[in-house]
């Protein structure tokens, strides 16, 4: 799976498509809240209450989508400290790939790349 997501990867230009983005808020987790708001020159607290609420599973997610950060150009402007679940997406080179097999099958309805690997992994899988 790594080498279908780096060769993928080389070949393809977020910034283009962004649909993440625009369509899915990540999950924030404390360390993300903490490294977020810091960069942002604010407290947590003011952080959480401007932009996340808690969701049906009791994780703290996006107010509203598209992302807050999103620019016009499809460009994050917390690329940096982004959040883990940001920097990880679309988790195609994960090492235990199958035991995210729900996900996956999300992120491909979301993701080109996603779908792009998944193409290339059932060509190579026996029939």
């Amino acid at each position: 799976m790594q080498d279908l997501h780096d060769a993928e990867f080389k070949k393809t230009d977020c910034l283009k498509c962004a649909n993440c983005c625009k369509t899915t808020g990540p999950l924030f987790t404390s360390a993300d809240m903490e490294r977020i708001s810091k960069f942002m020159r604010q407290k947590p607290q003011q952080f959480i209450d401007q932009y996340l609420r808690i969701d049906e599973d009791n994780d703290y997610v996006l107010q509203s989508v598209p992302c807050t950060f999103l620019d016009h150009e499809n460009a994050c402007m917390i690329y940096e400290v982004r959040p883990k679940a940001c920097r990880e997406f679309p988790h195609t080179d994960r090492k235990k790939f199958q035991q995210i097999s729900d996900l996956t099958l999300k992120n491909v309805a979301i993701c080109p790349a996603a779908f792009n690997i998944v193409e290339e992994m059932k060509k190579k899988m026996p029939l």
